[in-house]
């Protein structure tokens, strides 16, 4: 299926889940990515999901890697498409883009070489890691520019579809979690 309409079944899919059926696929989810083998590395990326999107709550996740000492890497929307990424700490100070997304507004820059593992938005994906996100290519541009070692780990409420037709910028994911199983596409 081409991505212009897997945009509309998966925005229509999630439009279905009420608050409550989100929280708890959000722990879920939480849940099965402490069986990953991921617990080696230190530098995670890790989006902040949107309510009004439907996305899934990444606060589980981002508890998750706090008690496990992890650092804690979250986006800034700049121009051109472009993301800036920074270190979360008890003292960054977080407030809402213009689409609704917390993002830093200071604290310490990372490089995204310095990026172990990402937790990838997406609204699709399929039998292959390839993934379809909200078409403005924000993240393809910083998975290019991560290191070749670095995991990509979609986040999905949803299972995979059979075959998405992908363009060559596009970057593969090496895993996606759902609430009830992982995907391995290594």
């Amino acid at each position: 299926m081409d991505k212009k309409n897997l945009r509309l079944l998966y925005k229509r899919k999630r439009a279905e889940l009420d608050s409550l059926k989100i929280e708890e696929l959000s722990i879920e989810i939480a849940n099965q990515i402490l069986k990953l083998p991921i617990w080696g590395f230190d530098n995670f990326h890790i989006f902040m999901g949107v309510d009004n999107l439907k996305e899934i709550n990444t606060n589980y996740i981002i508890s998750v890697l706090q008690g496990r000492d992890k650092n804690i890497i979250i986006p800034k929307v700049i121009s051109n498409a472009q993301l800036t990424h920074y270190l979360l700490t008890d003292a960054t100070k977080l407030k809402l883009n213009r689409w609704n997304v917390l993002e830093p507004i200071n604290g310490i820059e990372v490089k995204p070489k310095s990026v172990q593992v990402v937790f990838v938005p997406l609204l699709a994906y399929d039998c292959y890691g390839d993934r379809v996100g909200y078409g403005k290519g924000y993240y393809d541009k910083f998975l290019s520019k991560c290191g070749e070692e670095c995991l990509k780990i979609g986040l999905s409420f949803f299972n995979p579809e059979k075959k998405i037709l992908t363009s060559p910028k596009d970057v593969r994911l090496n895993f996606c979690v759902t609430p009830k199983k992982i995907y391995n596409f290594n």
